[in-house]
């Protein structure tokens, strides 16, 4: 069904993860660490990667920032600490979702199959899919054939997360969404993160959208809307 790298250096684990992977239907490639695991992806097309944070050479958080600069594929992150710091620090460098260790390798089987129908899916609030129309406002234009999202006529590069929220947050203009609205619709009930994970995902989705980003709009104590200024 789909390739999933696992990225790490722990013998066991790796073969508990894939073990169960291979159940699911996926094709497993693996790494013992941060450098082999970027090879592969320059390599070798890839629809998802679990990534270990504590690792040799290059840990998970810079592995996870070098990813994003080469795709745009989910990243679920495995951390043996629990601290929200760590996961929030994560999400800035792009990662999807997260599971601390100890953890259920079929609730991870069950994550994984999850994220990757919402990365195959068009949104559910979106027309037609046959139509394929543009999303354009103020500066920002969203192609959702192609995914692609451009800023001032430059083409930008967004997380599978980041693309979502505009998407999301564009197609449904001056509406205004709790982050709680925000975290159940991008990310999922069954999401274990925060509602801080989406103002983390905004704040970097306005830096990349660069002087577009102010048509996300900030209501104190309500959350968030797109907004064209007039």
């Amino acid at each position: 069904m789909a390739n999933i790298l696992i990225v790490e250096d722990e013998r066991k684990m790796q073969d508990i993860i894939s073990e169960y992977m291979n159940r699911g239907g996926h094709t497993c490639f693996v790494a013992d660490d941060g450098v082999d695991a970027l090879l592969l992806l320059k390599n070798q097309p890839m629809d998802l990667m679990i990534l270990d944070i504590m690792m040799p050479h290059l840990d998970g958080f810079s592995v996870c920032r070098a990813a994003r600069e080469m795709s745009g594929l989910p990243i679920i992150m495995l951390t043996a600490k629990s601290d929200e710091e760590d996961k929030l620090k994560g999400y800035e460098y792009g990662a999807d979702d997260y599971m601390t260790k100890p953890f259920s390798p079929r609730v991870l089987l069950a994550k994984v199959n999850a994220l990757l129908r919402r990365t195959s899916a068009m949104p559910a609030d979106k027309p037609n899919d046959a139509t394929g129309h543009a999303l354009a406002a103020g500066g920002i234009e969203l192609i959702p054939s192609s995914r692609k999202v451009f800023s001032g006529g430059i083409e930008i590069t967004l997380t599978h997360k980041e693309y979502e929220l505009l998407y999301f947050l564009m197609f449904n203009p001056r509406q205004v969404f709790s982050r709680e609205q925000l975290l159940n619709r991008i990310w999922g009930y069954d999401f274990e993160g925060s509602t801080r994970t989406v103002d983390t995902h905004i704040k970097t989705l306005r830096q990349k959208l660069g002087s577009e980003g102010k048509c996300i709009v900030t209501l104190i104590r309500s959350g968030y809307k797109f907004e064209v200024a007039k």
